[in-house]
């Protein structure tokens, strides 16, 4: 099917269910595929002053049957108070070449001395797990750029933690010329409720 600027119209266009398993399948993409735009939302937080947070993450892992998201931080970051204060998170992933934006807002839950880190960091790269070793916090003041870089003793698994957004809302956005589609998916439980918005 084409619209009549000749450009394709995908199956999911005016399909609901299409459109879900459609998001789903970017999201899983964008976890396997460093090349993938989704490989890198945004989660946005709400600060210990009540103001929001925005910060780019990787996504590390992503299961649709769980509605789950996974990605990683160190236990020194600002996110891991602000995830015990309150868990709410908003994460946002853009396609720009697909023309697709995603918002999906969840719970985090954060793990580093359970089964889930471990496993996390065992499947990580050691390029990664460098990451963990230095020894002063993020976002700590440094006198010049390389000074907070000083690797600790340990292997940094101590400061590793993996982050699991459990998906309760996701909100699909497709651009298209022959008219946009916007959608709602929101899960009570197993219970989902779906339905279409103006774009």
């Amino acid at each position: 099917m084409k619209s009549n600027n000749s450009i394709p119209i995908p199956s999911h266009y005016n399909d609901l269910n299409g459109s879900l398993g459609e998001a789903w399948r970017l999201l899983t993409r964008g976890a396997a595929d460093r090349k993938s735009p989704m490989h890198t939302p945004a989660v946005a937080t709400v600060g210990l002053d009540g103001r929001p947070r925005v910060r780019t993450v990787v996504l590390r892992h992503t299961d649709p049957a769980a509605r789950t998201l996974r990605f990683h931080t160190d236990r020194r970051a600002a996110k891991i108070s602000e995830f015990a204060a309150n868990p709410a998170v908003q994460v946002l992933a853009y396609d720009a070449v697909g023309k697709v934006q995603l918002r999906l807002l969840g719970r985090a839950v954060a793990h580093q001395h359970d089964d889930i880190a471990d496993a996390a960091w065992t499947r990580s790269q050691l390029q990664s797990q460098q990451c963990y070793r230095q020894s002063a916090s993020p976002g700590m003041s440094a006198a010049e750029p390389s000074a907070a870089l000083a690797p600790s003793d340990d292997d940094g698994r101590a400061n590793f933690v993996a982050v699991v957004v459990h998906v309760d809302e996701l909100e699909w956005l497709y651009l298209a010329h022959s008219g946009h589609r916007r959608a709602r998916f929101i899960w009570s439980g197993s219970t989902l409720t779906a339905t279409w918005l103006a774009p």
